[in-house]
């Protein structure tokens, strides 16, 4: 007989691989009708058997110059990422270890942001940009995704410095350490793991962002979010070549996101158990 608690675990993990096919599904349609035929991609019938074509990815490439998208992308994401940082730090900082009676109602505001859509702000940060001449600029795109993260970065920094023991910090203001010294040599050494992990969904949120991508910038600037944006024209959408170009702006976050997944886990679950 099978004990309740191994049946208990197998329909755990049953319905944990369910759930994870199921959000894989739609990346793993994506690839495979980057190799299909405008008629398979479009037919009602689905094909999941079919002679594949490299036809989409060489129509990709000469309508579009991908690497230079891929260029926009890495520096925009990297540079935003470092740019919320390093104005998250020390506020994260400052929050969880000089904190005020409002120090919470600040955390909850800065939150509330993010939940404004993005279009009700979009008049006047395009007068801003146009007026100071970040449009299509790397760093204006840069810039709007720091401010864009840095709600969520605060969030998930404010809780692996909360995590941190004090009694730490106390001994090294004993011997003198002053903030800086305590922030820099210390907490942020400490902190690492969460940190780090931080950094990669920073990474990830600045990547897959379109709405300003596709508002602020034109040629020069423009991302792999633009890039994939191009291949739907007023003809008509040619799902075939959408897919590829797809493929080939989502497979270098994708390689990121596996190749950093221990350190993702180990970053999200830092402090979770003392």
């Amino acid at each position: 007989m099978i004990s309740s608690k191994l049946r208990q675990k197998w329909a755990v993990t049953l319905l944990a691989w369910s759930v994870a096919l199921l959000l894989a599904f739609p990346v793993f349609w994506i690839v495979l009708t980057g190799f299909k035929t405008e008629t398979e991609a479009i037919s009602r019938v689905p094909h999941f058997f079919f002679h594949p074509t490299l036809e989409n990815y060489q129509a990709v490439g000469e309508r579009a110059n991908y690497f230079h998208f891929a260029w926009n992308s890495i520096v925009v994401s990297l540079g935003s990422t470092f740019l919320a940082l390093l104005l998250a730090i020390p506020c994260s900082y400052a929050m969880a270890f000089f904190p005020t009676k409002r120090t919470k109602d600040t955390l909850l505001w800065m939150l509330s942001t993010k939940m404004m859509p993005s279009v009700g702000v979009l008049v006047p940060i395009y007068l801003i940009f146009r007026d100071t001449g970040l449009l299509d600029t790397k760093t204006g795109l840069l810039a709007i995704d720091a401010m864009l993260n840095l709600p969520i970065i605060i969030w998930m920094l404010y809780t692996f410095f909360k995590e941190v023991p004090r009694e730490v910090l106390e001994a090294a203001r004993m011997d003198g350490a002053g903030p800086l010294r305590e922030l820099y040599d210390l907490l942020l050494p400490l902190s690492m793991p969460g940190i780090a992990s931080t950094s990669l969904l920073a990474i990830i949120l600045a990547w897959n962002e379109a709405f300003w991508s596709l508002t602020l910038t034109a040629a020069k600037a423009a991302p792999l979010t633009a890039f994939i944006a191009s291949f739907s024209s007023p003809e008509g959408l040619f799902y075939a070549k959408l897919s590829a170009a797809s493929t080939m702006a989502i497979a270098p976050i994708l390689l990121l996101g596996w190749a950093s997944q221990k350190q993702l886990v180990r970053g999200l679950t830092f402090g979770a158990v003392k």
